[in-house]
Parts: structure tokens; C-alpha cells; sequence
């Protein structure tokens, strides 16, 4: 299986996938971390994708979502942001308006907490 198909499988059989550097229990870069952060904290249940594991699923998910950097989001097989996108939509209510869209579980009072720290 080549990385783009190994990479459309991952995005297509979860409703909610984290390409980023290192795991959602052990982030490898700030950005992936925050991203992390925000996801575990509201809750939600994703995958995590290291893609310091995989050169060629690393470069792979820049060609597949023309995005050139890492974190990206996916939710329900769309591509969503990195990580200054996830945080403006969590401190805007945007990424609680897409998981309710997408029917994406998540704690409700936990991104409330974000926005008001944030405030």
C-alpha cells in the first residue's frame, strides 16, 4: 500500500485523525502538542498519526492535503487545519460547531474552560 493510500485509509476509517510529530501521549513539537492538548483535553476521541515515524507518510500528508506543515486535523475525512487554525476555531467556538455538525463527541464544559482562560 503506498503512503497516499495508507494516508486516505487512515483519514477515511476515522471520524476524527491527528497527523502530527510524535503520539497524543507524547507530542515531539509544540504545535502538535497544543493540538493535542486542545483534542485531550475536550475529550475527543481521536487517532494519532506520528509521522516521525514514516518519512514517506511525513512528506505524504503535505501532498495529500497541499498543506505544507504538521499538525492536520481530520474530521470525518476533511481536512480541518494545523495548529494556528485548531486554535482560533477552539477559542472562536468553530471547532465546537464542526464536532456538533459531524456529531464528533466531545466535553462541552472543557472548551467553554479554554475560551475562558483564553479570554
Amino acid at each position: 500500500m503506498s503512503a497516499q493510500e495508507q494516508i486516505k485509509d487512515t483519514v477515511t476509517s476515522n471520524d476524527v485523525v491527528l497527523f502530527m510529530k510524535g503520539t497524543k501521549e507524547m507530542p515531539q513539537c509544540g504545535f502538535s502538542s497544543r493540538v493535542a492538548g486542545v483534542l485531550n483535553y475536550m475529550g475527543v476521541d481521536y487517532s494519532d498519526v506520528n509521522v516521525l515515524a514514516d518519512d514517506a507518510i511525513r512528506q505524504g500528508i503535505k501532498d495529500y492535503s497541499d498543506w505544507p506543515t504538521i499538525p492536520q486535523l481530520y474530521v470525518k475525512g476533511e481536512f480541518v487545519g494545523g495548529c494556528d487554525i485548531i486554535t482560533e476555531m477552539t477559542l472562536a467556538g468553530e471547532l465546537d460547531e464542526l464536532f456538533d455538525k459531524e456529531g464528533v463527541a466531545y466535553d462541552k464544559d472543557a472548551a467553554d474552560k479554554i475560551r475562558e482562560a483564553n479570554a
